[in-house]
């Protein structure tokens, strides 16, 4: 581990006992609590991917994910709206440097989120840009963002619409209490609405050339990113469920030498060979789950490194290695509370909110309906995955 990243990651240690004291309360608010967003901003790991030249770490992808699941140990939601919000300022990095200038001149915290989904509407042009009407829903991060990006179609005069990222303030935006969900609350992932909003045309950025990673003709020279947004993007979220797994891990374990056998002989749960099969289960999901996750943001950061853009089997590769990552934090945390009973599913304990968070995360559209799958295994054998799936 690099120093840079140590000392990032062990900011985050220092807030986790913060997060877990609000967790409870940003679930039945369903949001951040304003102390918590200013505790992640204060240590300025809002900031990871952001460049330096706007007071920025400018970091790699592995940081990302370790950053991440260390908030996710103390709020999933809140290691959720790390990695969102550090993805959507990833992709502000590659905006034209007025757009950049926009965003963080004067303000090095400025936050952007990312959503990604067609508007119900549409796009009109006007002189110098298009007005914007639209709705985006799962728009996490928005509560609490300076601007969002959101998917458009551009129209061209020599071909199809163009799909576009429209940088947009959220000062110009409305948000719509839509996000009800049972798990993953305190991400307050509402609906944000635009009613004919000017974007001028140096915040639309071509939407196809982030997703896969051939960002070399967006950048400055010497710009640090080429990465597949789609790897970006997932880490985040992963980051989180690592997080949250291992959390609910320690927390039976800890509370195992104190809580009875229920129906049984034995002095506590930490005597029952049941509970002890059932850790050592858990703990290595969660630590496969982790390994899979660290080879992934390595792969992104060598290719980055490099220079290189990662062919279609290594960006399918990567859309699989997340839905694993999540899958196995799903598994474990079904075997935690089992082992620890059914008092893990009362209100005042944090393993119900936990359960909650990762089922509902790991099912994000990213790892979820077998298309991961299908895109890896197309990939495979020759085929090109993008004809069944865009998040490649």
């Amino acid at each position: 581990m690099t120093s840079e990243r140590a000392g990032l990651v062990a900011r985050a240690g220092t807030l986790r006992e913060r997060l877990w004291d609000a967790a409870a309360q940003a679930d039945s608010m369903r949001r951040l609590p304003a102390d918590t967003v200013a505790a992640i901003t204060e240590a300025g790991l809002f900031r990871l991917l952001t460049p330096k030249r706007w007071g920025g770490h400018q970091t790699d992808v592995r940081t990302l994910l370790d950053v991440c699941a260390e908030i996710g140990r103390g709020c999933c939601s809140a290691g959720w709206i790390t990695g969102v919000v550090n993805a959507g300022n990833f992709v502000v990095s590659l905006f034209p440097h007025k757009a950049q200038e926009e965003v963080w001149g004067n303000n090095p915290d400025a936050l952007a989120a990312m959503v990604l989904g067609m508007p119900a509407k549409g796009v009109e042009p006007t002189a110098g840009g298009v007005l914007v009407t639209g709705e985006w829903a799962y728009a996490s991060g928005s509560l609490h963002a300076d601007w969002m990006g959101g998917l458009i179609a551009v129209g061209s005069d020599t071909g199809p619409p163009e799909v576009h990222f429209a940088l947009m303030p959220m000062s110009e935006l409305t948000v719509k209490d839509t996000w009800h969900f049972a798990g993953m609350r305190g991400t307050g992932s509402n609906t944000v609405v635009a009613e004919r909003v000017f974007v001028p045309a140096h915040r639309l950025l071509p939407y196809v050339p982030v997703l896969r990673g051939e960002t070399e003709e967006l950048v400055d020279p010497g710009h640090a990113y080429r990465h597949s947004f789609t790897g970006v993007f997932s880490v985040g979220l992963i980051g989180s469920l690592i997080g949250g797994a291992d959390a609910a891990y320690r927390y039976v374990r800890e509370k195992a030498p104190t809580r009875p056998a229920a129906g049984s002989t034995y002095r506590n749960q930490a005597e029952s060979p049941t509970l002890q099969l059932d850790l050592a289960e858990a703990v290595t999901k969660i630590d496969t789950a982790r390994l899979i996750a660290g080879a992934l943001t390595d792969r992104i950061d060598h290719f980055a490194a490099a220079g290189e853009n990662p062919d279609v089997v290594t960006r399918a590769r990567a859309r699989m290695d997340s839905t694993q990552t999540a899958q196995l934090c799903r598994e474990a945390m079904d075997t935690l509370l089992t082992a620890y009973g059914s008092s893990a599913f009362a209100e005042s304990n944090p393993l119900q909110r936990i359960w909650r968070d990762i089922n509902v995360g790991s099912r994000h559209a990213g790892f979820g309906m077998g298309i991961p799958q299908q895109v890896y295994g197309r990939a495979l054998v020759g085929k090109d995955p993008r004809e069944i799936s865009f998040l490649v």
